[in-house]
């Protein structure tokens, strides 16, 4: 079997798994290892059942990721540490690792003065002529040698095919680590850094079908992303240097409390010596996608969805605590009823809604081998316009408390909200990983708070976001080499995966501080962020304050 053809085609569904989990019953079949204790698994559609909760374990199915939406540096104290006679921080040494779009590697905003790269390494998993990184079945690496002899010959990408349609990708390195712009007054918060980027190929047509993801969103999935996070890790390794990683990705899919395999391993990333891991919060507290319920032995609790045009479908998580169990039924908009059923593990309804012709499936998986949290899986098939009813009841349960969720903005056909929505723990996955920090955005222009950043806290109770950053017109050099202002928790994570870049030079070459992390890095930016008066931190909105890098420093010298 072509293993390539496996990793691309559609008649493959990919499958995340422990590295020998899935083992037994898929011997022969290809699979990609992750940090060696994870894999994932390719499997021909033609010999074995269609993708669903029924079948597979939600936690093996991987989940569909976007990009999110699109003065900051010298509020962020940024622009001082630049400056300042003794400190003099432009990210020398550090590589700040970007998984996203893609890079327009021919950008002057990734080049030294003397028009050589400063981007160590590509791998672009959308072209699979190779050579693949080593360790890796699928995509190209471009490595810097190459990268600079195709930026001296007259049509660069004939050498090096790589490319950022998108942009995305190119604007978050370029206000993480942009070289100076003198004309255009423009430069990133690691200027002297170097870069690494993976260039993530598109989810397949199963799983785009599988979630109702509209046509044109940009998805990915969370396997390509995991493996994306072990490259650079590598790549790290082998270049000898500390890396700062920047997500700016997101999804409302798996919103589990303890997370699943690619949160752990974020966990696993960032508390390594010489890294630090920054993820955007998302830009959902403003989209009604999340509802907060709690009832008691004798009470249910009613969340109303409301279908604004007749759609293809959508999906609604249910999340409890662990050890408690959830039952629902379903009434649709002309009053038919799926009635609750006795709960148990792998348990299913299937109904059609005659009057609405929609179908409704509901599963019930009461935890994995990571997270013991109970999951309703509820799928809306064709789903018409109206308000759509699910009443919960309590099985089992100890706080009664539990969250639902609707996909992620970009992902929907339709617009679909709930009616009693609750914008706190709005925060997208993985940015809920409790080690990583997890990056909220603020208006620095008017010195408010950014309406759609992601709130906290996470499921578990944890202090998310960690800080804020800001998150509104942050200049930032797009694909086509125009400077362009950019909104939304991507601007703000790129800004903080600099910043972390300073600290990180900061802390191994003036304090010698080389066992430095990405605990330590978020301890020092709490240590000096700023507050605004008249309000209790930490909060929902801004973590633990805004950030000031200049100040944690300045905090810093004075312990």
């Amino acid at each position: 079997m072509d293993c390539h053809e496996a990793v691309y085609s559609n008649d493959y569904y990919d499958l995340i798994g422990g590295i020998t989990s899935l083992e037994p019953g898929l011997r022969g079949l290809c699979k990609q290892d992750i940090a060696n204790r994870y894999a994932v698994y390719y499997l021909n559609r033609d010999r074995v059942p269609p993708l669903s909760v029924g079948t597979y374990k939600y936690i093996n199915i991987p989940k569909c990721y976007t990009v999110l939406n699109q003065q900051a540096l010298e509020v962020s104290g940024i622009t001082r540490v630049q400056t300042q006679r003794n400190l003099e921080l432009f990210g020398s040494g550090i590589l700040i690792g970007f998984i996203d779009t893609g890079i327009h590697f021919e950008n002057n905003a990734f080049r030294n003065t003397d028009g050589s790269s400063r981007i160590a390494a590509i791998w672009d998993q959308t072209i699979d002529t190779g050579p693949h990184p080593q360790g890796f079945i699928y995509g190209t690496e471009y490595t810097r040698e190459e990268i600079n002899f195709a930026l001296q010959q007259e049509n660069p990408r004939d050498y090096v095919p790589e490319t950022d349609e998108i942009g995305h990708g190119t604007m978050l390195a370029s206000i993480a680590a942009g070289s100076e712009d003198i004309e255009n007054d423009f430069i990133g918060a690691a200027p002297y850094a170097d870069i690494a980027v993976v260039k993530l190929k598109p989810a397949k047509q199963n799983l785009r079908d599988f979630y109702y993801i509209k046509d044109g969103a940009i998805a990915y999935q969370e396997n390509d992303i995991f493996t994306a996070i072990d490259y650079l890790n590598r790549l790290a390794d082998r270049l000898g240097q500390p890396m700062a990683l920047c997500i700016g990705l997101g999804t409302n899919q798996g919103h589990r409390g303890s997370g699943g395999k690619m949160t752990s391993y974020l966990d696993d990333i960032a508390a390594m010596y010489r890294r630090s891991v920054c993820i955007a919060v998302g830009d959902e507290a403003n989209a009604r996608h999340h509802f907060y319920g709690s009832l008691s032995e004798n009470t249910t609790e009613r969340a109303e969805i409301n279908v604004t045009q007749d759609m293809k479908g959508f999906i609604v998580e249910l999340w409890g605590n662990s050890s408690e169990l959830f039952a629902v039924s379903i009434t649709s908009p002309t009053g038919e009823v799926l009635n609750r059923v006795a709960v148990y593990n792998g348990q299913q309804q299937k109904q059609h809604f005659l009057l609405e012709n929609t179908n409704v499936v509901v599963d019930y998986q009461l935890g994995t081998e990571r997270s013991r949290e109970p999951l309703v899986h509820i799928n809306f098939q064709n789903p018409v316009k109206g308000l759509w009813m699910i009443e919960v009841f309590p099985y089992r349960i100890s706080s009664g408390s539990f969250n639902m969720y609707l996909p992620i903005s970009d992902f929907l056909e339709e617009e679909v909200y709930f009616v009693r929505s609750n914008p706190d723990m709005t925060l997208t996955v993985p940015s809920s990983a409790k080690i990583p920090m997890a990056v909220g955005g603020y208006n620095s222009v008017t010195n408010g708070i950014y309406i759609e950043s992601g709130r906290g806290y996470s499921m578990d109770g944890s202090i998310k976001p960690d800080y804020a950053a800001p998150a509104v017109n942050v200049l930032a050099v797009n694909q086509f080499g125009r400077m362009e202002s950019m909104t939304g928790t991507c601007a703000a994570v790129a800004l903080s995966a600099g910043a972390s870049a300073l600290l990180m030079e900061w802390n191994i070459a003036y304090m010698e501080n080389r066992f430095i992390n990405s605990v330590e890095i978020r301890n020092q930016i709490i240590n000096g962020t700023q507050r605004v008066s008249n309000q209790l931190y930490p909060n929902r909105e801004e973590g633990y304050g805004r950030m000031d890098i200049y100040q944690s420093i300045l905090n810093m010298r004075n312990l």
